[in-house]
C-alpha cells in the first residue's frame, strides 16, 4: 500500500512542485501517514437464513444497521450463495423477535462476523436446497446448480424448479421426513483472532500564514479490507470515515469556560466538516487480500479512512511550513496553529 500512496502521490516529484508552489507565495506540504486496522473481534453473531415458499429469502441477524449498508451487504452475501437475484432477499437486522442473539455493530465487525454467520447459514440452505432437488430429479447433491432463483441439474437448464417450489417440497404435510422441515437454517460465527486490514493515507495541505488556516487539496488512500463484497459500499465508507477524521484534526473541539460550563453547546459552535470542507480531489485505490482467518476473506472497513488523518495533516502542515512547528495536538484549529508559527 505504500508503494502505491507513492506512486498516486508523485512523491519523486514533490520537491519540485512545492518548490514552485512557494515561488507563487504559497505554502503548500505533504503529509503521509501509515496504518493498521483491527477488526473482527468476537465473540460471536447469528444468522437466519430462510427460503419462503414464494422463493423470496430472508435473512436475520443481531447486528444494528446505522448507515454502514447492512442491507445491501448481507443480502449479497446470500444471494451469491443461493443464485438469486439480491433484490429477492430481505434482510432484518436488530429486531430480536427475528434473532435474539446477537452482540451488536462495533468496531468494524459487521462483514466480518456477521457477514460470516448469514454465509454459513446460507451454504446450509443451499446444501439442503440440493439435496431435495436431487431427490426430485433423481441425480447427486453434488451436480445441482443454482442460477435466477431455480435449481436444475447440470448441464439441463431447461429442466428446472424454483427455489419457492423447493420450500414446498421441504414442508411436505403427509408422509415422512429425513431432514429439518424448512428451507432454513441459522448458524453463528465466532473468530479465533481479530483479522487486520492496512492501509497509506498522503494529502496535500495549504496553510495560510497570516491567519493559520488549513486548507487541504488533495487526499489520497489505498488500503487493504480483504475481500471487497461491494465496491461503492467500501468506497463510501473510506470517504465518509475521512470526512470523521478531518473533522477531528481541524474542527472538532469540545470547550469549557473557567467554571466548566460547555461553550460548544451547539453545531454553531461545535465544528463538523462539510462538502466546503472536504478536499476538491479525493483519489481512492482499493487493494484486495483476503484474509484466510475467515470463510469469506473479509477484514473491516469502518474505520480505514480515519484512523491516520490527524498524523497526516500535521506530517503536511510541518512540510508546509519547512518543519519550523512541529503539530503536536489535535484539532489543529487556526488560532492553535497561528500561536504555534507565532512562538517559532
Amino acid at each position: 500500500s505504500f508503494e502505491a500512496l507513492l506512486r498516486k502521490t508523485g512523491y519523486d516529484s514533490w520537491p519540485e512542485k512545492k518548490k514552485k508552489y512557494r515561488e507563487q507565495g504559497r505554502y503548500v506540504g505533504l503529509g503521509l501517514a501509515l496504518y493498521v486496522e483491527g477488526s473482527g473481534v468476537g465473540p460471536y453473531e447469528m444468522a437466519r437464513v430462510t427460503v419462503t415458499t414464494s422463493g423470496r429469502v430472508v435473512v436475520a441477524t443481531g447486528v444494528g444497521s446505522q448507515g454502514q449498508g447492512h442491507f445491501t451487504t448481507l443480502a449479497q452475501i446470500a444471494a451469491d450463495v443461493l443464485g438469486v437475484d439480491v433484490h429477492e432477499v430481505d434482510v432484518v437486522v436488530g429486531d430480536t423477535a427475528e434473532m435474539a442473539w446477537g452482540i451488536g455493530t462495533f468496531a468494524s465487525r459487521s462483514a466480518t462476523i456477521a457477514g460470516n454467520a448469514v454465509y454459513l447459514a446460507a451454504k446450509e440452505v443451499r446444501k439442503k436446497a440440493a439435496e431435495i432437488a436431487a431427490s426430485v430429479f433423481e441425480a447427486n447433491p453434488e451436480d445441482i446448480e443454482f442460477k435466477d432463483g431455480k435449481v436444475f441439474v447440470k448441464g439441463f437448464p431447461e429442466k428446472s424448479m424454483s427455489l419457492g417450489d423447493l420450500a414446498v417440497k421441504a414442508h411436505p404435510i403427509r408422509g415422512l421426513i429425513k431432514r429439518e422441515p424448512g428451507l432454513e437454517a441459522t448458524k453463528f460465527f465466532s473468530p479465533e483472532q481479530s483479522v487486520f486490514g492496512a492501509g497509506a493515507h498522503a494529502a496535500e495541505v495549504e496553510v495560510d500564514i497570516e491567519t493559520g488556516k488549513v486548507t487541504v487539496l488533495k487526499y489520497v488512500i489505498v488500503h487493504d479490507s480483504g475481500r471487497v463484497i461491494n465496491p461503492v459500499i467500501v468506497e463510501g465508507q473510506i470517504i465518509g470515515g475521512l470526512s470523521n477524521g478531518l473533522g477531528g484534526a481541524l474542527l472538532e473541539e469540545i470547550v469549557h469556560d473557567e467554571q466548566g460550563t460547555p461553550l460548544t453547546a451547539s453545531l454553531a459552535d461545535y465544528l463538523i466538516p462539510t462538502a466546503v470542507e472536504m478536499p476538491k480531489t479525493i483519489e481512492t485505490e482499493h487493494l484486495s487480500f483476503p484474509t484466510p482467518l475467515n470463510p469469506l476473506g473479509v477484514k473491516g472497513v469502518g474505520e480505514g479512512g480515519t484512523i491516520p488523518v490527524a498524523a497526516v495533516i500535521a506530517s503536511a502542515v510541518q512540510d508546509a511550513l519547512d518543519g519550523r512547528v512541529i503539530p503536536c495536538e489535535s484539532p489543529l484549529t487556526p488560532a492553535k496553529l497561528k500561536k504555534l508559527m507565532s512562538s517559532k
